[in-house]
């Protein structure tokens, strides 16, 4: 634990525009987060109770609070790609498969892929996603990028689960000039947009610093 915060630390220092907290998340957000992991909708179960195999893609999983969670969620046949862009969490979470035995017992099933989520094969296509990006310090147009990106990789009936602080893009509003709340207007926007095609859950997450919502968007089945 302490090595995730030492390195989570150094590199918030140096790149907290990407980075986007100032601590890993903590227990009660990571399974907030992780909650759909062992879901299925409604009619994709058969009636003789087999649990088949699902895609899960984490974008943004940082130095793997959330993954902790994830991993020990995990069916016998789910599979779990990470896509993480800092060099140090990339290295310090491929170091968690090889030590670690929740991640060891999983490392045959799982990926960490060294690029950005945009880059993801036309054809990758994932039941869940689970977000650690802080959308809040991005441009409208890069929150748009990204929520294409996600609407591209999610299957049919697919479930996003991704975190903000609670309020903050209000709290910024109060002491940031026009530029500033122009931005942030544009992201509540794109979110707005998104939360309209399915959000179906939104938990409060008290016990975090800060403390924050988990938001829960399933896109509705083709057709």
């Amino acid at each position: 634990m302490w090595t995730d915060y030492r390195v989570f630390w150094r590199e918030f220092r140096q790149h907290y525009h990407t980075t986007g907290a100032i601590a890993p998340s903590g227990r009660a957000l990571a399974a907030a987060l992780a909650r759909f992991v062992n879901d299925h909708p409604q009619g994709q179960l058969p009636a003789q109770g087999h649990r088949p195999g699902r895609r899960i893609l984490e974008v943004g999983p940082g130095t793997g609070a959330v993954t902790t969670a994830v991993v020990h969620r995990l069916g016998p046949e789910d599979s779990l790609d990470l896509v993480e862009l800092n060099d140090s969490f990339v290295a310090h979470l491929r170091g968690r498969f090889e030590r670690e035995p929740a991640f060891r017992a999983v490392g045959s099933r799982s990926r960490v892929l060294h690029q950005p989520l945009e880059t993801l094969p036309a054809d990758a296509s994932y039941d869940l996603i689970v977000s650690g990006l802080p959308l809040n310090n991005f441009s409208v147009a890069a929150v748009e990028e990204i929520l294409t990106a996600y609407r591209r990789l999610l299957r049919p009936g697919g479930t996003l689960s991704f975190f903000e602080y609670i309020a903050i893009r209000r709290a910024r509003s109060l002491v940031s000039g026009r530029v500033e709340r122009v931005r942030l207007q544009g992201i509540s926007q794109a979110l707005a947009e998104l939360f309209a095609e399915g959000r179906i859950a939104r938990d409060w997450v008290w016990p975090n610093l800060p403390p924050a919502w988990v938001h829960h968007v399933r896109l509705p089945p083709a057709g």
